[in-house]
């Protein structure tokens, strides 16, 4: 493939007008919703990529890698109508082809690729600062709205856990280099320990990625801070 260089750096917006992209973010959301899962689509792809760019914004990183993390946030999950396992690593092959398609150069897609290839708990890592700023937002996103099961008797933990979730907010203090994930759950769906119970790996992951950002992590639910 040749690469053309762009006139004018991609940004987020081309990738939202992108028939490719959004083909993919449908598809891997139909796929898991067969398999139970949450929902990872055009909803979550969009609301990640905000956070990101929000992270790395409220940190007075320069605009541009703000903007590289929104990139990285919108096709994160790509990969899900593939297969769930791994789908970091293939995201990342699939993004490499797409930005580079996009004219983006190698410096850019090399963070890009690298960010989406680590955002998995399982096996990632914070390795510069746009894999962190997308690992913090992608496992903020845990509200109602990403459950696609509609029978309430048919829930598992984790629909029951993301249901609970009546509100989810990321907050940045820059100034004494606090990062806050805070919820409010009802605890009359499910009590605060099913929290823990499936995603206290991710919070590791989020406290690892605050701290590469030289700022600490800080869980609140329902008004309480409980990391």
């Amino acid at each position: 493939m040749v690469q053309v260089t762009s006139v004018e750096p991609i940004t987020i917006a081309d990738l939202k007008t992108d028939y490719e992209v959004s083909v993919y973010l449908t598809r891997s959301t139909k796929y898991l919703k067969r398999l139970g899962f949450t929902e990872h689509g055009l909803r979550h792809a969009g609301l990640v990529s905000a956070l990101a760019y929000k992270v790395l914004q409220e940190l007075g990183f320069p605009s541009r890698d703000c903007e590289l993390a929104a990139i990285a946030g919108y096709l994160h999950d790509i990969a899900n109508m593939i297969n769930r396992y791994n789908h970091g690593g293939y995201g990342a092959v699939m993004a490499y082809n797409l930005l580079t398609r996009h004219g983006m150069i190698p410096e850019e897609i090399a963070l890009v690729i690298s960010a989406i290839g680590n955002h998995e708990e399982e096996r990632g890592n914070a390795v510069n600062h746009v894999a962190a700023a997308l690992i913090l937002a992608d496992k903020s996103d845990v509200h109602r709205t990403r459950v696609t099961n509609t029978d309430f008797a048919k829930f598992e933990i984790h629909d029951r856990v993301n249901y609970a979730v009546e509100s989810s907010k990321l907050l940045i203090d820059r100034d004494i280099r606090n990062i806050t994930l805070k919820l409010n759950i009802d605890t009359k769906i499910c009590p605060v320990m099913e929290y823990f119970e499936i995603f206290l790996l991710r919070m590791i992951m989020c406290r690892r990625a605050a701290e590469f950002l030289e700022c600490r992590f800080k869980l609140v639910i329902n008004e309480n801070e409980l990391l």
